[in-house]
């Protein structure tokens, strides 16, 4: 995705004398790790002020018990329960896809870590601020790594093995609960009058694979996105009978569509509205409350409701809930 960088007055000069102070030191020790991109990036041993450009970085930080000094938003005004609204105390650095470098650098983060896709084009301005690392946090095959990996760059790399061990563990408990003679048709979408609709590839949609659904949008096409546009009648043809719609503001246009009271979805209730955790479901905490929160929406006699911020707090530890 390109776009164009916010407040376009900003000069490189302006980036650099923000950034003074980053805990950037020449001498300072550091570990070469290589991200999404390929690109091997030399980050700080111990890296104390964390921003995160999308949730990942956020969510894995605050199940390792570290608060990120600034974070983007999905939604203005927004902040994710399945994160306890703790982002409220992080500095905003502007919205997931265009994040704002002059507050981005006022922050004076010592690492950014960053969803790939949204910020790889401007790699060379994230890098004058601080060390830049991009992931690709979409498919469910990376998020182990992810965790790991980040969780070992802020000093826990046994919690970063103890979340990955507990989360297998937990979806291996759920699925054998499942039922076995059920496999209710769902959808995971974005709002839209062509909804977005996501393949099983995608963290969220293998949970709920996992749990013995059958997503309606099948698996990626090989080197293909992961997801794809699906009009209103082509999901009257394969008819979801659980619909999951990322929630992400009051419009909502395929309401207005006919087609859309027609899904047996529709007509039976089981149309959910799911919070920023199924948006960015790749992290410790997301992931965690998705498979619940999914077990429940698609087996609501075999698995009990929760409530997200609840179940969170079981999941942070206390000393970054203050």
């Amino acid at each position: 995705m390109t776009w164009s960088l916010p407040n376009v007055c900003l000069t490189i000069g302006m980036v650099a004398a923000l950034a003074v102070g980053s805990a950037r030191a020449d001498d300072a020790p550091t570990r070469s790790v290589v991200d999404a991109r390929g690109v091997s990036v030399q980050i700080p041993a111990k890296p104390q002020r964390v921003a995160s450009i999308s949730y990942l970085a956020a969510d894995v930080a605050l199940a390792v018990g570290v608060t990120p000094v600034a974070t983007t938003y999905m939604t203005a005004g927004r902040e994710p329960d399945y994160l306890m609204g703790l982002t409220a105390g992080m500095k905003k650095i502007g919205q997931r896809a265009k994040p704002n470098l002059e507050l981005l650098a006022e922050a004076k983060p010592d690492l950014i870590v960053a969803m790939r896709r949204y910020t790889q084009g401007n790699a060379a301005q994230f890098e004058k601020i601080a060390p830049y690392l991009a992931y690709n946090m979409e498919l469910h095959s990376e998020s182990f790594k992810e965790v790991a990996e980040l969780a070992a760059l802020l000093g826990q790399p046994q919690r970063g093995q103890e979340l990955n061990d507990a989360f297998q563990k937990r979806l291996d408990d759920y699925a054998a609960k499942a039922p076995k003679d059920k496999h209710p048709r769902f959808q995971i979408m974005w709002a839209g009058n062509t909804p977005f609709t996501f393949h099983t590839e995608n963290m969220a949609a293998w949970i709920a694979t996992k749990l013995g659904g059958e997503n309606i949008a099948g698996p990626m096409v090989q080197g293909g996105r992961f997801g794809l546009e699906m009009s209103l009648e082509s999901m009257l043809e394969k008819d979801p009978e659980v619909i999951f719609v990322y929630d992400s503001g009051p419009e909502r246009p395929h309401q207005a569509n006919p087609i859309w009271s027609r899904l047996s979805a529709v007509k039976n209730g089981r149309v959910h509205y799911v919070g920023d955790e199924w948006v960015e479901p790749n992290g410790p905490i997301a992931r965690e409350l998705v498979l619940r929160e999914a077990a429940h929406f698609l087996y609501p006699d075999r698995f009990p409701a929760i409530n997200v911020k609840a179940e969170a707090a079981t999941l942070i530890p206390a000393a970054v809930q203050k």
